[in-house]
């Protein structure tokens, strides 16, 4: 008996290992939750593919299940599903319809939507319709390349779903990637409808604009295709005149440097011109202040004729001789003589 009580404990260990792992499995494929759990109603207003069971995710987290779907006020579905109580949910809470995968599953993404956060939805309260979001539609997506299958024969569309289908074999968890990502991308773009909507207004507005002014535009285009054309015949006379431009460019340049030396010594010279200048500032006042009364007598003396006469009236010197004798000379007409009478 003592023999077979150890292998006896093996075997029970080993069934309640194997049952704890066989019910976590049915529970993941019943898609079953656990804790406890609140229960939330949000109005649809198409749930196609949403089915009982379906997840209730959270940034992509499973936090509940689809309990029921029913139809309330003809054109409408209220879905019923369970979100863990440690999950509460806002008011502003929106609740999107996404595809779970190629076969077509969906489930519930709540998000958090904008505005006041703070406040909680009660268990059982109803999310409204413009608090929801429906699944793509796949139907509608493919019935739009409808005119460009009617554009192709058979052949051609037999050869084009083909090649879907050889693109697709394998490619489930990329399509998968990029259905999510069109979900989101459709649903930011969504957000901005009204920005959307503004700028097709105004677009709208411009092309109304445009088509107003369709008779000035169109002479507009005359006249500019005129002034191309006649551009064009003259390209040549043109291209000549960017020569000689270019020439003259050439030139001038040249010119520059042959005349930077002497133009360089100028340029000195006149600064130390200008320094001599402003060191005999003083004579020079005093020489344009003569100037004036000095340029009347020269004017009246020069009136007789092309030539001008002048006349010794007073003269005081000093003559010097090699013997150092000193001989004052002082000359003076009479203060009478007209020719000396200022």
């Amino acid at each position: 008996m003592r023999g077979l009580l150890a292998p006896l404990i093996k075997l029970v260990v080993f069934l309640v290992i194997t049952a704890f792992f066989t019910y976590v499995l049915g529970a993941t494929i019943a898609n079953t939750s656990y804790g406890s759990t609140n229960t939330y109603k949000a109005i649809f207003t198409n749930v196609q593919g949403l089915s009982t069971g379906d997840d209730v995710r959270i940034a992509g987290v499973r936090v509940g299940t689809v309990n029921g779907i029913k139809i309330v006020n003809h054109d409408q579905a209220q879905v019923t599903f369970t979100v863990v109580k440690d999950r509460p949910l806002p008011t502003n809470v929106q609740v999107l319809i996404r595809y779970r995968n190629l076969v077509g599953q969906r489930y519930i993404d709540v998000q958090q939507g904008t505005g006041d956060s703070n406040s909680l939805l009660a268990k059982g309260q109803v999310i409204p319709v413009h608090q929801t979001h429906n699944a793509l539609d796949l139907t509608a997506l493919f019935n739009s390349f409808q005119p460009l299958f009617q554009g192709l024969d058979p052949g051609e569309i037999n050869q084009l779903s083909n090649e879907i289908v050889q693109t697709l074999q394998g490619e489930g968890g990329s399509l998968e990637l990029l259905f999510s990502n069109l979900g989101d991308l459709t649903n930011s773009l969504a957000d901005k409808d009204q920005v959307i909507g503004s700028v097709v207004d105004n677009l709208a507005s411009f092309l109304t604009g445009v088509g107003q002014r369709d008779n000035e535009l169109d002479n507009l285009i005359v006249q500019l295709q005129g002034f191309i054309s006649g551009l064009s015949q003259d390209r040549n006379t043109i291209a000549n005149a960017i020569d000689g431009v270019n020439q003259l460019a050439t030139t001038t340049s040249s010119l520059l440097t042959q005349a930077r030396a002497p133009l360089a010594k100028d340029i000195s010279d006149l600064s130390a011109l200008t320094a001599n200048l402003n060191a005999n500032s003083a004579t020079i006042q005093k020489a344009l202040n003569l100037l004036p009364p000095t340029t009347a007598v020269l004017t009246r003396t020069g009136s007789y004729g092309s030539w001008f006469n002048f006349y010794l009236c007073s003269l005081t010197a000093d003559l010097t001789f090699p013997n150092g004798t000193i001989v004052p000379l002082n000359v003076h007409q009479p203060t009478n003589v007209a020719r000396c009478n200022p």
